[in-house]
């Protein structure tokens, strides 16, 4: 299946690893997900955000004994042990009625359609989109930034910075008529995960910037950029 958009927004790929968290796959779908779970790592780590999403609903489903009629028709069945003979008034009772299994047949049907109105509700559900920065300065692009709004993180990497002795370059947020706010300390030889304090996330958006400002060990002593800021780029959708 291509990773394509569907009508409903959501990449096919990501359809597939919900339906597979689901069970509704047949055998053969089912077989060729696990497949792809093992070669790819996109996939896999859908999978595993649709077991996140789904397994607190899965623990609130309470368990529900079988009648002793299911385990004595089962046994029947397989051993061939003639266990509605032995107690005739079952021959007639709710066990082997119409309307069980009629009752059944719509219990069961109703699951899955709740399941899978679920499922829609979900991934109807826009999802934030990705963020990146450009953060450039005197000509030339220090550091590229992306963003993923729904985990809440950052991933800044390294371009054409100049590491500065005793000095360490700090991230800054700039939201439009706010003080700076202090993101974290960067690296000039390697990636660097930032998490996005709480009570910024929505301030993280196309209307914010991202500055770089040089710092003494440790950053900022203040709370506010003491150092130059030499580097700077707007938030912007991919």
């Amino acid at each position: 299946m291509s990773d394509v958009d569907t009508h409903s927004g959501v990449p096919d790929s990501d359809m597939l690893a919900a339906e597979y968290v689901l069970g509704v796959l047949g055998a053969d779908e089912r077989a060729a997900a696990e497949r792809r779970i093992v070669r790819d790592a996109f996939f896999a780590r859908a999978v595993g955000d649709w077991e996140n999403r789904l397994l607190p609903w899965a623990n609130t489903v309470e368990s529900v004994p079988p009648p002793p009629q299911v385990w004595e028709r089962i046994l029947d069945a397989i051993q061939g042990t003639p266990a509605r003979r032995a107690m005739p008034e079952m021959r007639a009772g709710w066990w082997s009625g119409l309307n069980f299994w009629r009752g059944l047949a719509a219990g069961t049907t109703a699951l899955a359609a709740a399941s899978i109105a679920a499922l829609f509700i979900m991934l109807r559900a826009p999802a934030p989109l990705p963020l990146t920065a450009s953060i450039d300065g005197g000509g030339h692009r220090h550091f590229i930034a992306t963003i993923d709004p729904a985990r809440g993180q950052m991933v800044v990497s390294p371009a054409a910075f100049a590491a500065v002795p005793d000095r360490v370059p700090e991230l800054w947020l700039i939201v439009p008529g706010n003080a700076p706010h202090a993101l974290g300390l960067l690296n000039a030889d390697r990636a660097v995960t930032i998490t996005i304090p709480d009570n910024l996330r929505a301030h993280t958006n196309t209307n914010a910037s991202l500055a770089v400002s040089i710092e003494p060990p440790g950053g900022s002593p203040t709370g506010a950029p003491t150092g130059p800021v030499v580097a700077q780029g707007k938030l912007t959708s991919l």
